[in-house]
C-alpha cells in the first residue's frame, strides 16, 4: 500500500498562504484552525478519500489473490509490488518534485493511477484478471504513488504558513490513520456485499477528488534560477549528503532492518484470514483493528515520548510488534488474533521510528 506520511520538507519557493487570511487566523496556529485554509482543507479531504480508496484496493487485491488459489508466495508478492517502487523510485521522485512543476507532476501521476485503476476494474468485471496481471497492475499503481509521494509532501509548505507546518503534518498523520481504520473495513464489507469489482471501481473514482482539487489550484509559477539542476545531479547530491551523515545512515539502517521482518505482517495476513474464515469481511476488519490501534497509539505518542527516550521507544515498539507477529502466527481464535493485532497497531514500526 501506498505510504504517505513519512517525508515532509521545506522549500525556498513556499507560499505563505496566511497572507491571504491574516485577519481570520492571526499568528498563533493550532491543529484544527488550519482547516480554515480552503486549499489545505480541500487537499486534506481529497487525500482522505483517496487513501480510503487505496486501502480498499489493497484489501481487494490481496483477497482476489487468495480467492484465486494463489499460494503464500504470490500473496506476499502483492505486498512487494506495492512497496518496491517506493524503494526504487524514492530518490528520482524527490528530484522530480524539486525540479519540475509540482502541480503538473501530481496531475500526471493521478491521471496515471486513475487509468490503471480503471483497467483493473474492467478486467476484474470481465473475469480476465489473473494473479500475474493483478501483480503487474498493482505494481503500476504503486509506481504512480511512489512518484507522487515526495511531491505531495512538498506541497504542504506552499498551502500553509511556516508556523503552521507542524500542525499540518499532524493533521496529515490523523488523516492517514483514519483512512487506514476506515478503508479496510469498508473494503471487506463491499467485497462481501457487492464484489471485488465494486471496490476497484470506487478506488478509481477516489482519484477524481484529488484531480479536481489540484486542477483548480492556482499555483504561482516558479521562477527558474540561473542554473537548472538535473535529476541525476540531484540524486548524486542526495546520496553524497546521506553518505556523510552518520545519524541519517543509522536511522535508515534501523528502518530497513526492522521493516524487512515486519513486512511479513502485511504480506501474509490475507493468507491467515483466508485460512481462518475465508471471509473478506474478516480480513478487512483485522486491518481495521490494526488501523484503530495505530490511531490510539498516535493519540498517546506525544505523552509517551515525554516519558521515554527515542531509543527506548524504538526498543519497546519493536518488541511489542514482534509479539504481535508471533500472535498472528500462533493464534487460531479470531478474538485473540484481533487483540494481538490491536497491540501491534500502536507499536508498529512507523510509529516508533
Amino acid at each position: 500500500m501506498a505510504d504517505h506520511e513519512q517525508r515532509h520538507e521545506m522549500h525556498k519557493d513556499a507560499i505563505p498562504v496566511s497572507q491571504a487570511h491574516p485577519s481570520e487566523l492571526g499568528t498563533e496556529w493550532s491543529t484544527w484552525r488550519l482547516l480554515h485554509l480552503p486549499m489545505f482543507r480541500n487537499l486534506l479531504v481529497a487525500d482522505l478519500v483517496s487513501d480510503v480508496g487505496t486501502f480498499m484496493q489493497g484489501v481487494g487485491a490481496a483477497w482476489l489473490m487468495v480467492s484465486q488459489g494463489a499460494g503464500p508466495l504470490l500473496v506476499a508478492l502483492t505486498q512487494t509490488a506495492s512497496a518496491f517502487p517506493f524503494f526504487l523510485l524514492a530518490l528520482p521522485a524527490g528530484a522530480l518534485g524539486d525540479i519540475f512543476d509540482r502541480r503538473k507532476l501530481i496531475l500526471m501521476t493521478e491521471v496515471w493511477m486513475f487509468s490503471v485503476a480503471i483497467v483493473l476494474a474492467v478486467l476484474t468485471m470481465l473475469h480476465l484478471i489473473t494473479p500475474w496481471v493483478l501483480l503487474l497492475l498493482t505494481l503500476a499503481l504503486s509506481i504512480g504513488d511512489a512518484l507522487e509521494a515526495p511531491t505531495w509532501r512538498a506541497v504542504l509548505p506552499e498551502v500553509v504558513p511556516q508556523e503552521g507546518l507542524m500542525p499540518a503534518i499532524a493533521l496529515n498523520g490523523i488523516e492517514f490513520n483514519l483512512a487506514r481504520a476506515i478503508g479496510p473495513a469498508l473494503g471487506g464489507f463491499l467485497i462481501a456485499a457487492l464484489g471485488i469489482t465494486a471496490v476497484f471501481s470506487l478506488n478509481a473514482a477516489s482519484y477524481l477528488g484529488v484531480l479536481w482539487v489540484i486542477g483548480r489550484w492556482k499555483r504561482p509559477p516558479r521562477q527558474p534560477g540561473p542554473l537548472r539542476e538535473t535529476v541525476s545531479g540531484a540524486i548524486r547530491a542526495a546520496v553524497r549528503y546521506t553518505r556523510n551523515a552518520p545519524e541519517i545512515l543509522t536511522v535508515l539502517g534501523r528502518i530497513g532492518f526492522i521493516m524487512f521482518f515486519a513486512s511479513a505482517f502485511w504480506a501474509l495476513l490475507p493468507t491467515v484470514a483466508h485460512e481462518l474464515r475465508r471471509s473478506a469481511t474478516l480480513f478487512g476488519l483485522l486491518l481495521t483493528v490494526f488501523g484503530a490501534g495505530a490511531v490510539l497509539g498516535a493519540m498517546g505518542l506525544q505523552r509517551t515520548r515525554s516519558l521515554f527516550s527515542s531509543d527506548a521507544m524504538l526498543g519497546l515498539g519493536t518488541t511489542v510488534f514482534a509479539g504481535a507477529l508471533w500472535g498472528v502466527a500462533a493464534f487460531k481464535s479470531v478474538a485473540l488474533l484481533s487483540v494481538a493485532i490491536l497491540f501491534g497497531g500502536p507499536h508498529g514500526p512507523r510509529l516508533c521510528l
